[in-house]
């Protein structure tokens, strides 16, 4: 047999912290052959991103430290390499696609520069460089990109910020392409795009794809084998059919228990039921660019209304207009009787208790200098009357450990935490005032599996005990189609469809909703075999 193309032996990864060694990763042993999608499956903090940063040298040390283990590339071990070799393959025959793409995009330069570099720095001419940028700009789909290759990186949403990275990651076809939860912030019909090009590209070149994720859709779509780890250990290994089918291990069994779209769908809220939120002819230009044009859509108290749709659909634009966090240039939005665009500033404060916000990216909406408690007591600083100082403390506790968090960690700063639990920080903050409304912009979609779950189930009790409503953005259909009462269709910036839940995935109106549904991953390999098996019979078809 072949050697592999990248073998960890025995790989183990402590952090050194105030309270001792913190063993992030103990005695893993796997391997990735060429052409071959392995997914190593896990929750956050199970070791799985800890694993490929020691793959590309980029574990700080201290406090990190390699105990032990052999990390082998081409049978060539990566930790006796000096630096120099190391950077000649680190991007060149390595590359990474890593979680949070703002943080590794810089914001004073411009994205075809960023990926412009990554093929310079290893010898290519700039102008073969420039073309190079544009054809990738082009397959991984980004709108108009002939004009926003000069664009900045906060010009792009989250979704397509991800896929500059991944862009990136592939200008040089690297023999190795490790994917920290790649399509975490895009939607399902980009997910499939991009998907795809990975699988066209190891067609082409042969590349291994180590993929890092909590999505099991994902897996069941592309993997080969599976990996699922646990507080730094690996439980089991196999197939991605053998490991859907007949897990062993019951954390296993609880990841794949905890996946959405198979329970009951929600009945819409009975008539009569307040309109907590009235939203009419709402619009934002930007210029001669129409980010969301004339959208009309209601709340009701104690209900859940998702809005679904592709990246630069409007859903942000709509959710910051309605918070006044950018201007609206038309139309009324009224809460509580209130019309939130001409409300006085002095009643707009007063009313942000009411109304709070979860942020789609919670490494730019949490303050990196402040611990986690000040970050959630925060709200009882800016709202004094809420709680009494001494009783701060406590109530941080509780909120933190009703998003999944240990109470003990409040001291530690957001950056000491995954991106899955600095998401769960900002949920806590956003439980903080007890608010009537809370919009949830991608709340949950870097939480894995499990703790989604939890907090769906928080979010849940909350509503039934205190009839909140939520306005809940996301990409993820199986998790709307269990939690929504009513779901709202964006495209381009215009609302295409709205309806009860049920009718709008039993029976949906428009070729944009089919679609998105149709999209929409399984988690099981053998649904997802058929459905690839499908799509190239029709292709074949259409030809």
């Amino acid at each position: 047999m072949a050697a592999p193309l990248l073998e960890i032996r025995d790989l183990s990864v402590d952090f050194h912290t105030a309270q001792g060694n913190l063993h992030a990763v103990r005695n893993v042993s796997w391997h990735l052959d060429r052409g071959e999608t392995l997914a190593i499956l896990g929750e956050s903090g199970s070791g799985k991103s800890v694993s490929a940063s020691a793959i590309m040298n980029l574990i700080d040390c201290p406090p990190g430290r390699i105990a032990s283990g052999e990390i082998l590339f081409e049978g060539r071990d990566l930790l006796k390499m000096s630096g120099e070799e190391r950077r000649r393959i680190n991007g060149k025959r390595i590359a990474m696609i890593f979680q949070d793409p703002l943080s590794h995009l810089n914001p004073v330069y411009t994205v075809g520069f960023q990926i412009a570099e990554m093929m310079t720095a290893h010898g290519l001419p700039k102008a073969e460089a420039r073309a190079r940028t544009l054809e990738l700009l082009e397959r991984v789909g980004i709108p108009d990109f002939r004009t926003r290759i000069d664009a900045y990186p906060h010009q792009f949403s989250g979704g397509q910020r991800q896929r500059l990275m991944i862009a990136m990651a592939l200008a040089l076809k690297p023999d190795i392409l490790i994917a920290d939860e790649p399509t975490t912030a895009l939607d399902v019909t980009v997910q499939a795009q991009i998907l795809a090009l990975l699988e066209e590209l190891q067609n082409e070149t042969g590349m291994g794809l180590l993929l890092i994720t909590h999505d099991l859709g994902v897996v069941a779509e592309v993997a080969d084998r599976v990996v699922v780890m646990n507080s730094g250990q690996i439980v089991e290994t196999g197939s991605a059919a053998e490991v859907y089918r007949s897990p062993h291990h019951p954390y296993t069994k609880k990841l794949i228990a905890a996946v959405p779209g198979t329970g009951a769908m929600a009945d819409p809220l009975k008539t009569g039921v307040e309109v907590l939120l009235d939203v009419k002819g709402f619009s934002k230009h930007y210029g001669d660019f129409v980010a969301l044009d004339g959208a009309t859509l209601s709340v009701l108290s104690g209900e859940t209304v998702a809005i679904v749709g592709e990246s630069g659909s409007g859903k942000s634009t709509l959710a910051r207009a309605l918070l006044r966090l950018t201007e609206p240039t038309s139309g009324e939005a009224c809460f509580g009787g209130r019309d939130l665009v001409t409300i006085p500033p002095k009643e707009l404060f007063a009313l942000r208790r009411e109304i709070q916000m979860v942020f789609q990216d919670p490494s730019q909406s949490l303050n990196p200098r402040m611990t986690v408690f000040e970050i959630v007591a925060e709200a009882f600083a800016i709202h004094p009357e809420i709680l009494p100082r001494a009783q701060w403390k406590d109530r941080v506790c509780e909120l933190l450990e009703q998003v999944g968090l240990d109470a003990s960690h409040m001291r530690r700063y957001p950056h000491q935490f995954s991106g899955g639990q600095r998401q769960r920080i900002a949920i806590a903050r956003a439980l903080a005032l007890q608010p009537k409304l809370i919009i949830c912009d991608e709340a949950v979609s870097a939480l894995d599996v499990s703790i989604q779950a939890q907090v769906i189930a928080l979010l849940r009790s909350l509503q039934d005990a205190l009839g909140l409503s939520y306005l809940f953005i996301a990409h993820d259909l199986p998790l709307v189609r269990d939690f929504a009462h009513r779901v709202v269709v964006m495209q381009g910036g215009r609302i295409v469809e709205q309806g009860p839940v049920a009718r709008i995935f039993d029976a949906p109106r428009e070729a944009y909703t089919r679609n998105l549904i149709a999209a929409s991953l399984s988690p099981d390999p053998e649904i997802q075999a058929a459905r690839r098996a499908g799509r190239r019979l029709h292709a074949e078809a259409g030809r």
